[in-house]
Parts: structure tokens; sequence; C-alpha cells
């Protein structure tokens, strides 16, 4: 079992990949494409987009790293190309990102479903499902990022170019309108 990846590890990792260390390199997919995968199948709900999207981000990754300086900004960055990606194959496309996956949903709202296979269970997935459908798609973005990815509020402003104070509020409004929507404070504002 590998140990988690910090700043200072992530560096020398970094370093070692950027001078065509195959098992730095390997240690880097290993470590984050899970994470990639999980957020572009979130916003796309189409696994075979999302492993394409996947592996095209790394492709990107691995033609720019000799470029990259490690500012402590990796994971913005590796996720803005993912984003980017998802976002310039959809409009190839032709079609709109598909809402939340059922993962994100269990995130956002931890303990408010029933039992997955009951039907009281299927009814409340549902409703919080289309509760996050109305969402703008800025909102929906940040809940992906931050419950999918499990990217800080700091790093999502980092990938969205955003201040932190818009990605802030994005993701409070978001949530307040689930619990205006579905009548509910036990949806998670924190998660």
């Amino acid at each position: 079992m590998c140990i988690p990846l910090d700043r200072e590890r992530l560096e020398i990792v970094l370093q070692a990949a950027i001078g065509g260390d195959e098992a730095a390199w390997s240690r880097l997919v290993t470590e984050f494409a899970p994470r990639v995968y999980r957020v572009v199948l979130a916003k796309c709900q189409n696994p075979e987009l999302a492993e394409e999207v996947t592996q095209s981000t790394f492709c990107t990754v691995v033609s720019k790293l000799a470029d990259y300086t490690e500012l402590g900004r990796f994971e913005a960055w590796l996720f803005r190309i993912a984003v980017n990606r998802l976002r310039d194959e959809m409009r190839r496309r032709g079609r709109q990102a598909v809402p939340v996956a059922d993962e994100t949903l269990r995130e956002i709202a931890p303990g408010r479903q029933e039992e997955p296979g009951s039907q009281e269970g299927r009814e409340e997935f549902g409703q919080l499902q289309r509760a996050v459908q109305e969402l703008p798609e800025a909102e929906q973005e940040i809940l992906h990022l931050r419950h999918v990815a499990e990217l800080s509020f700091k790093k999502i402003a980092e990938v969205l170019d955003q201040p932190m104070g818009t990605v802030l509020a994005r993701h409070f409004r978001a949530i307040k309108r689930l619990r205006g929507r579905l009548g509910d404070s036990e949806v998670d504002q924190e998660a």
C-alpha cells in the first residue's frame, strides 16, 4: 500500500516523473486517476466517456509535465485539465453533461437515504437526484469537485479559476437550494 502523497512527496514524485521515471509516473496515475475518473463519470454518467476523458487528461499531463513547475497546485491543474477535456468532448458530441451521479448524491446527503433497495430509499434518492439536476451547472460542478473529487474549496477555486468567495457562495447556495427543494435540513453542508 502506498503512502498518500503529501505536498513534499508529491513534489519528489513529480520531479522523478519529469525526469522519465516510469514508476513515478505510475504512482501519479495510481494516486489521481480514480478521482479524476469519478468526477468525470459523475458529470457525464457514461463510463466509457469517463475512461476516455481520464486517459486524455493523463495524456495531456504527460505531454506538459516537463513544463510544469510544482507550486502546490498540481491537483488543481490536473482537475482543470479533466474538466476542460470533458467540456470539450461534450461540446464536440453536441450535448450537455448529464445529471449528478448517485455517489455524489450519497456524499451530499449522507444518512438521508433509507436503505437504497427500499421503496422509500429509491423515492428519496430520486427526489435528491431531481433537485440536483435543477441546480445551475456551475453549482453542480462545484458539488462534483467537492464531493466526488474531494477537493478543498481552495483547490476548486484554482480549478475553476474563480475567487474562493464565489466558490464558497455557490456551494452554500447549492446546499441551500437542495434543502429548500427537499424541505429537509439533513442535506450535509460541510461534507
